[in-house]
């Protein structure tokens, strides 16, 4: 029988010379000179290329007895404590906003609104000529209608129609819910372009008197615009110089400000890219997002554009342009910081009632939720990331201020007060309350029996909207009555022309002519605005809730 041969016996197999120390780039380490041997001579017995061993019995023991595995794990384990000695460089910070993050901070960082604020060169040529040309316009006897320009619409189903940039693309909604944006043709701001306004305007009770004291509107508004893109609530300032009275004294309030007098011109189709008052919308949002503060928010990013005296109203009717800017153009550079505006009213909620109050986190008032939720819906609509738990905790709140099954509302409280009831109707509006429902109908009953009130500008500007909507004849009443009264009462005189001052609410005291021009002219609108409802079944498109 025979058997294969054993393998015969090998010595000590070669073991390859240690990894050299790290030294000076392109010498030898210390110690360690340049081979000058042949190629054909080897290295003396007992000493390897790395230079004499202190002793051949230590060599011997642990190079030539060791095993192959032995050696290769002591080559490792010196390689493993080299690598250590080498200092990390910290990785480099990154610019990206994200909606949501997994939280990191527990305290908050703030920074300067650099990175996201949007690219605009304002000369001081196009400032000049734009102030001369709003002071002849307001000087004039002949008032045009202000120019409407063509407005982006929305698509109709999902938003990867629109061209998003990559934040967008993580923050806009990926639901059902949002494939039909409704409006009367199916697109989200028709109503403010030049295709929609005019007919809108002509079947829904507007008519050239009222769109004539818009345009006047806009005019002194542009004619009150301070040097730094902004508005004051204290109007006199800048080139007014004292000429139009009634300032309001939130002199600090320089957001809320901005954000009153912009939304007139978003209203009425003027955006920073078409119409007439082109450069005087971009500078305005410029200032905007120049204010912005971004915060770390237990790992969410917020931009906070609360100012001096406004808090959360502030940041609300802020939040509100800057989403309703972004929807009306698609322009990318408005999109961070509409989704950042709106991560700090998700952030700021009230996280046992589900309100909104003057500071984050504060038990809710109705009248500061109305503009949270506004700016939520314009959110909602221009695809923006909205959470559906700020949804639920918002009617949550409602729940608990309103009265007789949510036909009236109080301020922290049930209760029936006529501004409190008509901000909590239109809220419900946006949530998803059909106009056949009975509590609804009641708190309409309500409202267009106590009429238009002249010393009560936030209770006419939420009335119209819940009415409008409703539309039939209580409606009409309505519209006539209010309409009318707006277009008579406006100054048509010296330096104020084009502007409203009325007194008697909170609102008028605080915010002076600014404030009250602001909602008479988006009440004049809401025939083709609906803010920031962009169509006739807009108030039907339900946010996200699942």
């Amino acid at each position: 029988m025979s058997t294969s041969p054993l393998p015969a016996p090998q010595g000590p197999r070669p073991v390859a010379p240690l990894a050299r120390p790290l030294g000076t780039a392109g010498m030898p380490p210390q110690g360690m000179q340049p081979a000058t041997q042949e190629p054909s001579q080897g290295p003396p017995p007992g000493q390897s290329d790395d230079g004499p061993e202190p002793a051949f019995s230590t060599n011997f023991l642990l190079f030539n007895a060791m095993p192959s595995w032995a050696v290769s794990g002591v080559v490792h384990f010196i390689g493993v404590i080299l690598l250590a000695l080498i200092p990390n460089p910290p990785p480099p910070s990154s610019d990206q906003i994200s909606a949501v993050s997994p939280p990191t901070e527990k305290e908050e960082e703030v920074e300067e609104f650099k990175e996201e604020k949007m690219e605009i060169n304002v000369t001081e040529t196009n400032v000049a000529n734009t102030s001369s040309d709003v002071v002849a316009a307001l000087t004039s006897d002949v008032v045009e209608t202000t120019d409407t320009p063509s407005v982006a619409m929305d698509v109709d189903a999902a938003p990867v129609h629109i061209e998003l940039s990559d934040f967008g693309e993580q923050t806009a909604p990926k639901n059902d819910l949002m494939a039909q944006v409704g409006a009367v043709t199916g697109t989200g701001v028709a109503g403010r372009g030049e295709a929609q306004r005019g007919q809108m305007v002509a079947k829904y009770g507007g008519n050239d008197a009222s769109e004539a004291a818009v345009a006047r509107a806009l005019a002194w508004f542009a004619a009150h615009q301070m040097p730094d893109g902004g508005w004051n609530f204290d109007h006199r300032l800048g080139q007014c110089n004292g000429r139009c009275g009634d300032a309001g004294r939130l002199t600090d309030c320089r957001t809320g400000a901005t954000a009153m007098a912009l939304l007139p011109f978003l209203g009425a189709g003027q955006t920073h890219k078409q119409g007439k008052y082109k450069t005087v919308v971009e500078r305005g949002l410029y200032f905007l997002t120049s204010q912005m503060k971004i915060t770390n928010r237990g790992g969410i990013q917020c931009g906070d554009l609360a100012s001096g005296g406004g808090s959360m109203y502030s940041h609300g009717l802020s939040s509100i342009v800057l989403c309703e800017a972004y929807a009306m153009t698609h322009d990318k550079g408005l999109m961070a910081p509409a989704q950042l505006s709106l991560n700090h009213i998700m952030y700021a909620q009230d996280p046992v009632g589900g309100g909104w109050r003057y500071a984050p986190r504060q038990a809710g008032d109705t009248s500061v939720v109305g503009w949270q939720l506004m700016a939520l819906k314009s959110g909602h609509m221009a695809y923006l990331k909205v959470d559906p738990n700020t949804i639920v905790g918002a009617i949550k709140f409602l729940d608990t201020v309103g009265a007789e099954s949510g036909s009236y509302y109080g301020y922290t409280d049930p209760g029936k007060g006529p501004a409190t009831t008509s901000v909590g109707l239109l809220c419900r509006m946006y949530l998803g309350w059909k106009k056949d429902n009975p509590a609804l109908q009641r708190g309409v009953d309500y409202m267009a029996g106590i009429g238009p009130q002249k010393g009560n500008m936030y209770f006419n500007y939420y009335a119209t909207q819940v009415l409008r909507q409703n539309e039939g004849e209580k409606w009409d009443k309505w519209n006539k009555e209010m309409r009318d009264w707006l277009v008579e009462s406006q100054d048509k005189n010296g330096h104020q022309t084009g502007s409203w001052q009325m007194k008697g609410d909170h609102g008028s005291d605080a915010g002076g002519r600014i404030y009250c021009t602001s909602m008479a002219t988006m009440i004049l609108e809401v025939y083709y605005r609906h803010m920031p409802l962009y169509g006739k079944q807009a108030a039907e498109d339900e946010f996200p809730l699942k």
